[in-house]
């Protein structure tokens, strides 16, 4: 009882951290005046009100996190952060142009801070402007995960960071760190992320954007999520040179971002080509994009070799680095290609980017793993060691590996089968599923680029917003929860 009340301390004190980003939408709201800046005030004072009060009840309890206590923690904040976000979204619903229930806002706030972008609202430009720079806000605190930033405040107030974030950082390699303490790594990971959202920023104002557009759409791009400030997204921004920055910096935010700080701290470029993920992501998302392209344009979807380009390297490095921009229904496409595009936005992102799905760290160490069985089979008594560049990877690590991708699959087909229990058409519940445990945002059917979810029953939503939480922690820090173990002493 103690260590939960202890881990509740904590909670406490990120919610109270957490309710200050609500003071970005409320003068945004109050110097433009949208309207909504009273509900963004009120939504303020509950979450400031109640994180406060949650951590003053718990004051005596407080004490070091254990590696057990961050990881109820960092489901807490999970699930806690969403409900503090929908409340402005729910305060607000008069201007969606229809009810916009708990449920829905609690998806819509979930898929902003899972950086999956999937969205239930029937039309973003009814929203207050300040609500819909919320909601892309939310996408890019939601990029980096918001613990690495609270992680580098909480140990100036007495709670440690490290048993949090061994549950926050994606990927298999959590050991690692930048520099020795983990306030500082946190504090490293997220000043190369504000540098190259500032950089982001900048660019999208260059080929046109207002300050408002460019700054949602920086967030989406750098946090991979995909809202957009227009219904249609690209497809109504329709600027190829918008398109570009887009691809770029989607490109920059699917690499490790351990690796583009060793970049910039050592000055030299050749750590990108030494890092065991940086050249397979980026041979497998543009050589994909190249042959999509050229399918396209060979069967006469498009009649120029530019256009071919255009629209399937824009659509595959979106889907692939899990993105979910688009700049045409590539559900009018042959339905291999969309699928191709599904399937690279499960494996294609690198560990420790923004980017969701399983990783290409982990489909890599699995091709090497299968190798090795193989070479086994004809050599039974040779030994064989699973290698990352000069590194030997112990048995232990892929052992880990090939549990988290078998509990993966177990965990799709669970799931997509509830959705089909639940009257949904095949491909639309399998999709919705798929993308949400990849943090993709569009999939196939009704859920596709052009669609969103909101033709989905509430219970359809719950089960897609499970989904994008199990996939934005990587499903045993969810998972591990709900076993009994985990509650006794």
């Amino acid at each position: 009882m103690r260590s939960i009340l202890n881990v509740l301390h904590a909670l406490g004190l990120t919610m109270v951290v957490f309710s200050l980003t609500l003071l970005f939408p409320y003068f945004f709201s109050r110097l433009f005046q949208d309207g909504a800046d009273q509900s963004i005030l009120t939504s303020f004072m509950l979450a400031a009100g109640s994180g406060l009060l949650l951590w003053l009840l718990t004051y005596p309890f407080r004490r070091e996190l254990r590696p057990r206590d961050g990881l109820l923690l960092v489901f807490l904040v999970w699930t806690v952060f969403p409900l503090l976000a929908a409340l402005p979204l729910m305060l607000e619903a008069s201007h969606v142009g229809v009810a916009l229930s708990f449920t829905h806002a609690y998806y819509e706030a979930m898929s902003g801070l899972t950086t999956t972008g999937a969205s239930v609202l029937p039309d973003v430009t009814k929203l207050p402007e300040s609500l819909n720079l919320w909601r892309h806000t939310l996408v890019w605190f939601g990029g980096m995960g918001i613990l690495v930033l609270a992680v580098a405040i909480l140990p100036m107030l007495g709670v440690g960071g490290h048993q949090v974030m061994r549950g926050e950082i994606p990927g298999p390699m959590k050991e690692e760190k930048l520099t020795p303490r983990i306030a500082g790594t946190a504090k490293v990971l997220y000043a190369i992320y504000f540098s190259a959202s500032l950089l982001c920023l900048l660019a999208y104002r260059l080929v046109g954007m207002n300050w408002f557009d460019a700054w949602c759409h920086t967030a989406s791009t750098m946090g991979l999520g995909g809202f957009s400030t227009y219904g249609g997204g690209f497809v109504d921004i329709n600027s190829q040179a918008a398109e570009i920055v887009a691809m770029v910096f989607m490109l920059f935010a699917g690499i490790n971002f351990a690796t583009h700080f060793k970049v910039i701290r050592n000055r030299d470029l050749s750590i990108y080509r030494a890092c065991p993920e940086t050249i397979p992501f980026l041979r497998l998302v543009l050589v994909s994009g190249a042959l999509i392209s050229l399918y396209l344009f060979f069967s006469h979807e498009y009649g120029s070799l530019a256009d071919a380009f255009r629209y399937g390297m824009f659509n595959t490095i979106s889907v692939a680095t899990t993105t979910g921009f688009s700049n045409v229904d590539y559900l009018q496409w042959p339905l291999f290609l969309p699928i191709v595009m599904l399937l690279l936005g499960a494996c294609a992102t690198s560990s420790g980017s923004t980017g969701g799905g399983i990783k290409m760290i982990r489909l890599i160490l699995v091709i090497k793993q299968i190798r090795t069985e193989i070479r086994h089979i004809l050599h039974p008594h040779a030994v064989f060691p699973v290698r990352l560049g000069a590194r030997i990877i112990d048995q232990g690590v892929i052992m880990s590996i090939m549990v988290f991708m078998l509990v993966y699959a177990l965990t799709l087909m669970a799931l997509s089968a509830v959705m089909l229990l639940s009257g949904l058409e095949s491909t639309t519940a399998f999709s919705a599923i798929f993308a949400s445990l990849n943090n993709i945002g569009p999939g196939l059917g009704s859920v596709g680029p052009m669609g969103n979810y909101s033709a989905l029953s509430d219970f359809q939503i719950w089960v897609c917003t499970l989904a994008m939480l199990i996939g934005r922690l990587e499903l045993f820090t969810v998972l591990v929860i709900f076993t009994p173990g985990f509650w006794r002493r």
